[in-house]
């Protein structure tokens, strides 16, 4: 029986979305604005990388074709020819441009509600809803309490959070409420209590994510994210293919942060790790421990919280190029009859204004040893990814897309 292996690179937007003015994204395109970078130098760091945007194997898998069909443009450094495989373009219908409406439309099922979100105003969350938080944690109060770069937060407030045991309450255009606190000063368990608590208050809301954000150093310099982050979500309203393939007997591994994302639902092994190439390994091992009709599902997140935030072409660039220098381990372990998906679930350009995500289309490239080469076109759902898994996997269809097979 076959397993499927779904590889979504956070974020790695391929521009052309028909919708990106409604977002304030018109001409956003991650891929290509990063690929164009890379020609004109600015996306060299000494000792690191230098030189056009390089990555064969995606690019042979498609990545260039797909590209040019989202946007009418080859990015710099790829080609319209595939080597083998199949490649389209994923178009969000959600109403949204942040992580669980491009996971849950993957998985088959579309946001059907208007997310909440908080305003751009200083503070951006209500009184009400903080005077609530503080009475139901035991708090004195917070800082920050406005929209917010996750790393600049923690460099302003950071050292006023360890000296006042408040917490830093940020948010972005996305639907989410963040709280940053120091791991062994505020502590670890604490912060996720407190996520647990403002998650009660949030969700009837409509705020999609409240996300817990540790850091640690003792100064403002020295200030480091960890790994330890865990995401508060609400519950997909529908069974995604997650739900479907665990309820035939089937197992789903989640790493990264996806099980979070559906709120643990439909998932038999979660694996947490943290930065790409730790992911990378993760997703090989489950591989060799996946049973006959699997999904092995991967988030690799720092395209987006490292680079696309941080508005890091040259880094972007470098990360891309060790995933794609890697995909050989990952096609070698591939069964004859074993199906890679890699996509993406909104875009984050770099090089784009404000630090947020960027409405665009995704790439969908597959392969199997036993499918042929070809394009699947512009697919008007990303439903049509999850629909794909579904009909190679061998369970019933769902409500919102079609197979692209």
């Amino acid at each position: 029986m076959p397993r499927a292996i779904l590889c979504l690179l956070d974020s790695f937007g391929i521009g052309g979305a028909p919708d990106a003015a409604d977002f304030g994204d018109a001409g956003a395109d991650t891929l290509g604005h990063i690929a164009q970078a890379c020609a004109d130098g600015r996306g060299d760091i000494e000792g690191v990388r230098s030189g056009p945007l390089y990555l064969p194997n995606l690019d042979g898998m498609g990545l260039g074709a797909a590209a040019e069909l989202s946007t009418g443009a080859v990015p710099p450094g790829l080609t319209s020819t595939p080597l083998g495989g199949r490649w389209g373009v994923g178009r969000e219908v959600s109403i949204g441009k942040d992580t669980p409406s491009g996971h849950w439309e993957i998985a088959g099922v579309p946001v059907p509600f208007a997310w909440g979100y908080f305003p751009d105003d200083k503070p951006a969350f209500p009184q009400e809803l903080l005077d609530k938080i503080y009475a139901a944690a035991g708090l004195d109060g917070s800082l920050a309490n406005t929209h917010a770069s996750g790393t600049q937060v923690i460099e302003d407030f950071g050292e006023e959070s360890i000296s006042t045991d408040k917490p830093i309450f940020y948010t972005s255009v996305d639907s989410v409420f963040q709280i940053a606190a120091h791991e062994t000063h505020f502590g670890l368990e604490r912060l996720y209590e407190l996520c647990q608590t403002v998650f009660q208050f949030t969700a009837p809301m409509k705020i999609g994510r409240v996300i817990a954000r540790p850091f640690v150093g003792e100064t403002a310099e020295t200030f480091k994210r960890t790994g330890n982050r865990r995401d508060f979500a609400i519950d997909p309203p529908e069974d995604t293919i997650l739900d479907r393939l665990k309820a035939a007997g089937r197992q789903v591994y989640a790493i990264g942060k996806v099980s979070d994302i559906y709120a643990g639902r439909g998932v038999t092994h979660k694996i947490k790790a943290s930065g790409n190439m730790v992911l990378f390994d993760r997703t090989l091992e489950a591989m060799d421990m996946a049973a006959d009709g699997a999904m092995v599902f991967t988030n690799f997140v720092d395209f987006d919280t490292e680079y696309g935030h941080r508005r890091d072409p040259g880094g972007y660039a470098n990360e891309l190029e060790k995933f794609d220098r890697r995909l050989p381990e990952l096609i070698a372990r591939l069964r004859d009859d074993d199906l890679l998906v890699v996509t993406a679930d909104h875009g984050n350009d770099p090089t784009w204004r404000g630090t947020d995500h960027t409405r665009e289309q995704v790439p969908i490239l597959l392969f199997s040893r036993a499918l042929g080469k070809g394009s699947i076109g512009l697919r008007p759902v990303l439903s049509d990814i999850g629909e794909t898994i579904a009909h190679w996997l061998g369970i019933a269809p769902g409500k919102h897309g079609t197979s692209a097979l």
